[in-house]
């Protein structure tokens, strides 16, 4: 081969396009096959790379901002006012999570009980007593004393129905629409695991009956419920009594 026909190869091999031309020839993207063109740089080049690097900054800094503003979580609350003549009475549920009450716990209940209540080992015996309360160890070591204690029958329903808390000893003080309450106005509607759930369910204190349901006229704060329970910290000694009004 002479020096004759390597020019010609190589001149040859110059003018075929590249593939970044190749590419903006065969894409889509509006103004990318006038700025990759075989040939000089000309005016017509250069306002084409221009007007195509603007809006690509213009895209990305648009772009950018409403990614921003969706990660600052902006959100927007509209709250609407409707004054109603009369109001559905809405139900009121005080579920007691505590599952037994340590005061009425007896020296046979521990025994038959006590583990599963986890207040004793399989050994009848106070596990790690150093980390209870001084007060709770000594009646707790006092129940569960069982020197020369002979057991006695025991049925887990008496036993729950003893024990468990009753909404009599917690209702100190009740009143619906100006008039007095009691725990006969509550009924057990649900038993949650061990504990028990219940609900205010009178509504015939000058109460009135609209489409079956129970209605109530809305006109000044005497038309709310308020009681006030007594509260039992679960296996703790000694009453401590919380008020709190539910209107």
């Amino acid at each position: 081969m002479d020096l004759k026909d390597t020019t010609s190869e190589g001149s040859m091999g110059s003018l075929e396009p590249s593939s970044i031309q190749m590419f903006a020839n065969t894409s889509s993207l509006h103004g990318i096959r006038y700025i990759f063109v075989y040939g000089p740089v000309t005016i017509r080049r250069l306002l084409w790379t221009l007007a195509f690097v603007g809006s690509l900054g213009l895209l990305l800094v648009e772009s950018s901002d409403r990614v921003a503003f969706y990660f600052s979580y902006q959100h927007v609350t509209k709250v609407n006012e409707v004054v109603a003549n009369s109001l559905v009475f809405p139900a009121v549920t005080i579920c007691n999570l505590n599952e037994f009450r340590f005061s009425r716990l007896t020296t046979n209940d521990l025994y038959h009980a006590g583990e599963l209540l986890a207040l004793l080992d399989v050994n009848l015996q106070i596990p790690e007593p150093h980390l209870a309360d001084p007060a709770v160890l000594a009646a707790l070591q006092e129940k569960a004393n069982f020197k020369q204690y002979k057991p006695k029958i025991f049925n887990m329903q008496e036993f729950l129905g003893r024990v468990g808390h009753d909404l009599k000893d917690m209702l100190l003080y009740c009143k619906f629409k100006g008039q007095e309450c009691s725990q006969k106005d509550f009924k057990t509607v649900k038993v949650r695991g061990k504990s028990v759930c219940v609900r205010f369910t009178s509504l015939t204190l000058h109460s009135l009956w609209v489409r079956g349901k129970e209605r109530l006229t809305l006109g000044t704060s005497i038309h709310g419920v308020c009681f006030c329970v007594s509260l039992q910290e679960h296996l703790e000694g000694g009453r401590e009594k919380v008020y709190f009004p539910l209107l």
